[in-house]
C-alpha cells in the first residue's frame, strides 16, 4: 500500500523527482469555511528546495464515493487519495503552479477505485 508519509514522486515534466513528506490532514471548515479534507504535503526537489502543497477533498465527493465502494471514509484513505493526486499533478506538471489544489469527483473516483483494487490484489497475496 502507498505509503502516503514519505514517498518519491516522479520525475515530473522536467526529469526532477521529489521527497515528498506528509505533514497534517484537517478539516477545511475550521482553516478557510470549506467543506473539504485538507491534506498538506512538502515536497523537496533535489536541490532541496522545499515547496508546499494541499490536497483539498470535497466532503460530500468523499461521502459519495466511498458509500459506492462500501467503504468507510477515514484518515489514511483520505491520505491515499490525496497522494495519489499528488503525483499526478507531478508527473504531469498540472497545476503545480497552484499552492491549493481541488480533487474533482472524477479524479477522486478513479484514484479510490484504483486503490481498492490494489487493497484487493495485496490481501489476495497475502
Amino acid at each position: 500500500m502507498l505509503n502516503f508519509r514519505q514517498f518519491e514522486a516522479g520525475p515530473d515534466p522536467f526529469g526532477r523527482k521529489f521527497q515528498v513528506y506528509f505533514k497534517w490532514l484537517q478539516t477545511a471548515i475550521s482553516l478557510r469555511h470549506a467543506d473539504t479534507v485538507d491534506v498538506k504535503f512538502v515536497l523537496e526537489d533535489e536541490s532541496g528546495a522545499q515547496t508546499q502543497k494541499t490536497i483539498a477533498l470535497p466532503h460530500a465527493d468523499l461521502l459519495a464515493v466511498s458509500g459506492k465502494l462500501g467503504r468507510k471514509m477515514d484518515d489514511p484513505w483520505c491520505c491515499r487519495l490525496a497522494a495519489r493526486h499528488l503525483i499526478h499533478l507531478i508527473e504531469t506538471g498540472e497545476d503545480m503552479e497552484k499552492d491549493l489544489v481541488t480533487v474533482s469527483i472524477a479524479e477522486l473516483s478513479q484514484y479510490a477505485a484504483d486503490l481498492a483494487n490494489r487493497e484487493r490484489e495485496e490481501s489476495h497475496a497475502a
